[in-house]
């Protein structure tokens, strides 16, 4: 299996000069704990996850050191700490040069990046431009879903993830985070979604698909004004068994 079998392709990012204000946000709105950044011309040029909101000076949690530890550091340390502790734009608290892959990567060379960089996300790049984003809870989804069938996805299964991806990807209402995994013609969606009718869109569309024998609901629905999700029936029913 690689990256491309199980990656996020409606990836959400933001620009270096992004106000955290906004990136936070988008990071509440659409339940993801990073957004990579990308610049003008397409580029990935850093990373802004949650763990770069933890010391900030808006809510006091900045790093208290004393005059020794100053001493030892550094000015040029102590500057970099202030910057992003106080800095206004995704530039200027964020990860840069992130670690990457590639949609060819294995999957068991993607896990071991993560955890040996201790990273909980990789974006993946196809000529040093974004087309997706390999997380845990993708990997998850993956051992969730498929650890019970062995074999790996046969050339019929990419071919219904290419049409079915390219078919809600041109649709004005495909859900957020959308993606899909096929195993012999067992389709698994996943997603965020704001109305519920948008489910049964992506159903009626994977359905509509040649060599789709089943399909399976994994789609979140979440209110946009107050944060509120839901499971999918399917998951719920499955929630209770377990």
């Amino acid at each position: 299996m690689h990256a491309h079998h199980i990656m996020t392709r409606d990836v959400v990012t933001v620009g270096p000069d992004t106000p955290i204000v906004e990136a936070a946000h988008l990071m509440l709105r659409h339940h993801i704990s990073g957004l990579p950044v990308v610049a003008s011309d397409g580029q990935l040029v850093g990373i802004v996850s949650e763990g770069d909101f933890l010391r900030r000076a808006e809510v006091g949690t900045q790093r208290k050191q004393n005059r020794w530890l100053k001493f030892f550091i550094g000015p040029g340390k102590q500057a970099d700490a202030f910057v992003h502790e106080r800095g206004r734009r995704v530039g200027e608290i964020m990860t840069l040069s992130p670690f990457s892959i590639t949609e060819s990567t294995p999957l068991a060379d993607a896990v071991e990046l993560m955890e040996t960089k201790h990273v909980k996300r990789l974006p993946v790049l196809r000529d040093g431009r974004i087309v997706g984003i390999v997380t845990r809870a993708n990997v998850l989804r993956a051992v969730a879903s498929l650890a019970r069938q062995v074999p790996d996805p046969t050339a019929d299964d990419a071919h219904i993830e290419r049409r079915l991806t390219d078919a809600i990807d041109r649709s004005d209402w495909r859900p957020l985070g959308f993606s899909v995994t096929s195993r012999h013609g067992v389709v698994h969606l996943h997603g965020v979604i704001t109305d519920d009718r948008t489910r049964r869109a992506c159903i009626v569309a994977a359905e509509n698909i040649a060599g789709v024998r089943e399909v399976h609901d994994h789609l979140c629905w979440v209110d946009p004004m107050s944060g509120m999700y839901v499971n999918s029936a399917e998951d719920e029913a499955q929630a209770r068994a377990s």
